[in-house]
C-alpha cells in the first residue's frame, strides 16, 4: 500500500481501510500467540500500513482545519 494510493481515497474509505487493517493485525497477533503461524513479517507490514493510513488521515484533517 502506497501513500499515493491513500491520498486518492476519501476520509470514509480511509477509516474503513484502517478498521480492516486493525482487524487483520488482531488476527495476526492471535495466530502468532497460538503458534498457528510463524510469519512475523506480515505483522510488521500491517503495522506499517496502519501507520500510513493514520498519517494520511492526519494530513487530511489538518488540511480541513486550515481551510
Amino acid at each position: 500500500m502506497f501513500a499515493k494510493e491513500l491520498n486518492e481515497k476519501s476520509v470514509e474509505e480511509l477509516n474503513t481501510t484502517l478498521a480492516d487493517l486493525m482487524r487483520k493485525q488482531f488476527g495476526l497477533k492471535l495466530s502468532l500467540k497460538t503458534g498457528a503461524t510463524k510469519d512475523t513479517s506480515e505483522l510488521k507490514k500491517t503495522r506499517r500500513d496502519i501507520a500510513r493510513v493514520k498519517f494520511v488521515l492526519a494530513q487530511k484533517s489538518s488540511k480541513k482545519d486550515g481551510e
